[in-house]
């Protein structure tokens, strides 16, 4: 094809593109189905990865769940059966029941079941062996949750080599592994999809938490070489979601603070709202998710202005230290613990 002709098609293409995505925000796309559909959720026994669980129970999914700890997993899990029960029984409750002889009707067989497994996602050999558990006993996964993540809560200077290292492992070598177990089956079948759970500090970082942005930039990186080599393939069927948000309420940055008079406007975020967001854009086989939309602008800005000026704008902000705090919390903590161990 001639060079010229085939820019000129490129630029249409890429006009359309903007078309479309202006589409999008007019006109609500309708959500895919799940049902029925096995869906593997690591970092499952708390915060967003819990939440996720219980978004997907409530679609009909068949649940996967993977956490390091046991215990906070199999309450997830008890919470999972607690959805599929009620919604067993409002389909008892719609169903025209035939009289039995004075015999109570039972409630219809509900074939959704909840799986949980011990996994540490930062042990590549743990994935692997708990990945081929999950195909022997429940199936080909087609939904596939990379949440499990961690944070060190250290100066750079002061944070022991074993933590970054299991930052990194945990935040985004994990990625790595778990999608090595369950994409080959996708790539047969075309059909699938992969959501990674980053964060806005996969997009734009902050000081004092260094290990924590390298792998979450990581994260980010490894999803969109990913999407683009399954476009490459002409693997359509097979979606991806990237899912950036920013501050979330859940414990895991405890302390973190922006300047007091811009905190009123942006407040960290409420889990649930998060995942809600999150789940509209897989089920709507959206590419990425910023929350709130906002963080679209300031990674903008980021790229486009220069260093001392994005200087000036976090020192406005009070985003430039805005982890010190967590930081020195997560120091007390540690010497409160030391303490009590020495005594």
């Amino acid at each position: 094809m001639n060079i010229l002709l085939e820019l000129f098609v490129v630029t249409f293409r890429v006009l359309w593109a903007f078309v479309l995505a202006a589409a999008k925000w007019l006109v609500r796309p309708k959500e895919k189905s799940v049902a029925g559909q096995v869906c593997l959720i690591t970092g499952a026994g708390s915060g967003l990865g819990r939440l996720f669980a219980l978004e997907f129970a409530r679609r009909r999914a068949l649940l996967v769940l993977w956490d390091i700890n046991t215990q906070s997993n199999e309450e997830t899990a008890g919470m999972v059966r607690h959805i599929y029960w009620e919604m067993a029984e409002a389909a008892a409750a719609a169903t025209p029941r035939v009289a039995g002889d004075g015999e109570k009707d039972a409630l219809p067989h509900c074939n959704l079941q909840v799986y949980t497994y011990t996994c540490d996602v930062g042990k590549r050999e743990n994935v692997y062996s708990t990945a081929e558990r999950v195909r022997k006993e429940v199936g080909e996964v087609s939904v596939l949750v990379n949440n499990a993540g961690v944070v060190s809560g250290h100066h750079l200077l002061e944070c022991p080599d074993e933590l970054i290292e299991r930052t990194m492992m945990v935040n985004c070598h994990a990625h790595f592994w778990t999608t090595k177990a369950f994409l080959p089956k996708m790539l047969e079948m075309n059909h699938g999809h992969i959501v990674t759970v980053a964060s806005s500090l996969g997009l734009f970082s902050t000081a004092g938490v260094e290990d924590y942005c390298a792998s979450k930039f990581g994260a980010v990186g490894f999803h969109e070489s990913l999407s683009h080599e399954l476009k490459a393939a002409e693997k359509d069927g097979i979606k991806t979601t990237l899912v950036c948000p920013y501050l979330v309420d859940t414990g895991m940055f405890r302390g973190c603070r922006i300047r007091k008079e811009i905190e009123p406007f942006l407040p960290p975020l409420k889990p649930e709202y998060c995942v809600k967001q999150a789940m509209r854009a897989i089920l709507t086989d959206q590419p990425m998710i910023c929350t709130p939309r906002l963080m679209y602008m300031v990674t903008f800005m980021k790229s486009i202005l220069p260093f001392e000026a994005v200087v000036c704008m976090y020192r406005f902000l009070g985003a430039d230290k805005c982890m010190y705090p967590f930081i020195a919390q997560r120091k007390q903590a540690t010497n409160n613990n030391e303490a009590k161990n020495g005594m």
